[in-house]
């Protein structure tokens, strides 16, 4: 069976570090980037609760040819306009040693707010991640697919860990973004929701209570849009490379399109529950692609990039329907090559200067890219 005649449509967003090329460290900068870059990026670019961090979104994307333009040219145009004034942008889930207390907090009621509540936890956040939506229209099929989806979520964080280093030291994790992350509430792998409806009533809950004032203070690693008719895919590292997010949203693009032939074809793939899930998360924070995750069917240990690779053979038609062949050889280059955060330990190994990691995060940000 072919793939439904409707799209499966992209959206990307990135969060950016501004950087002193000079000192290598953050720059609370964002209010000079949105007064330049909106001219230019056309309302792609958002500030975030941070001054050192800058979101770009593409448009609606209709396949991973059109994304990656888009995120090349956003890209592009973002790295100029930090350029007027002598800044660099870098990409990756932390930065290596800038501390989050030297940043400015944006001057916006929604951070301002974000702060009141959650105090020092919403200060630490100095992360960077990259979202993903796959457009899916019938949103109780997408709740359904969002359930089985849960499943794929660590293997997608350890393809994507970025972050090994925090305020100047090794973690010893691939992954210590989401470690920072998770001390906001609402925030890691749901749970399965057995209906859209019981979805719904979950989230009216919140905002009849007073827990949230809106749906989008859901900040799980995978969840159901509550604007938009995407799900959005939450859990990756920002990616240094242009290269490792495109082929990171085709892989999640290919996910959900399999999982939706599969629900056409009255067949399910098994949701687990959260709490063997967060084993595998656990994981893939601590090891990337270098370590053992479970084999729940087979209840058993099994190398990551054993999983990995049965993971792009469950999905491989997929891609190549969806025209992602190039991506799907991409994730197999990841597989053998490393991830971002083994290129920045590997730089660390050999230099023992976490600036020296800073400019190789900087060089990648920049592969690729169309500057004048």
């Amino acid at each position: 069976m072919s793939l439904r005649k409707h799209t499966f449509t992209l959206g990307i967003e990135e969060e950016f570090q501004i950087i002193n090329p000079e000192t290598r460290e953050l720059v609370s900068h964002i209010q000079q980037i949105l007064a330049d870059g909106n001219m230019i990026l056309h309302e792609r670019v958002k500030p975030e609760m941070h001054q050192s961090v800058v979101e770009l979104g593409t448009e609606i994307c209709t396949d991973v040819r059109m994304a990656r333009e888009q995120v090349i040219d956003l890209r592009s145009q973002l790295a100029s306009v930090a350029a007027r004034s002598g800044l660099k942008i870098a990409s990756a889930g932390t930065h290596p040693f800038s501390h989050w207390k030297d940043q400015l907090i944006t001057d916006h009621e929604r951070y301002a707010t974000l702060v009141k509540d959650l105090q020092q936890i919403a200060r630490i956040n100095l992360i960077f991640g990259l979202h993903v939506h796959v457009g899916i229209p019938d949103r109780e099929e997408a709740i359904d697919i969002m359930n089985q989806a849960r499943y794929f979520l660590p293997h997608l964080y350890a393809l994507s860990v970025n972050s090994p280093f925090w305020l100047g030291e090794n973690t010893g994790l691939k992954a210590y973004r989401q470690m920072i992350f998770e001390r906001f509430p609402r925030t890691g792998i749901p749970d399965a929701f057995e209906s859209l409806s019981e979805y719904e009533d979950y989230l009216k809950l919140l905002v009849m209570t007073g827990c949230i004032d809106n749906a989008k203070k859901i900040w799980w690693d995978i969840r159901l849009h509550p604007f938009f008719d995407t799900i959005e895919f939450r859990i990756c590292d920002a990616q240094s490379r242009v290269d490792d997010t495109i082929a990171l949203a085709a892989l999640m693009q290919a996910i959900v399109a399999k999982l939706q032939k599969l629900r056409d074809q009255n067949t399910t793939f098994r949701s687990y529950p959260r709490r063997l899930l967060d084993e595998n998360r656990w994981r893939a924070s601590r090891y990337g692609i270098d370590g053992k995750m479970i084999d729940f069917g087979r209840r058993c240990e099994v190398d990551e990039r054993e999983l990995l690779s049965e993971m792009l053979a469950f999905v491989a038609t997929e891609m190549d329907e969806l025209g992602s062949q190039a991506e799907l050889a991409h994730l197999e280059r990841i597989m053998r090559e490393g991830t971002g955060a083994d290129r920045q330990l590997a730089v660390w190994e050999a230099t023992h200067d976490v600036k020296a990691v800073v400019d190789q995060i900087v060089r990648e940000t920049y592969e690729g890219l169309r500057l004048p």
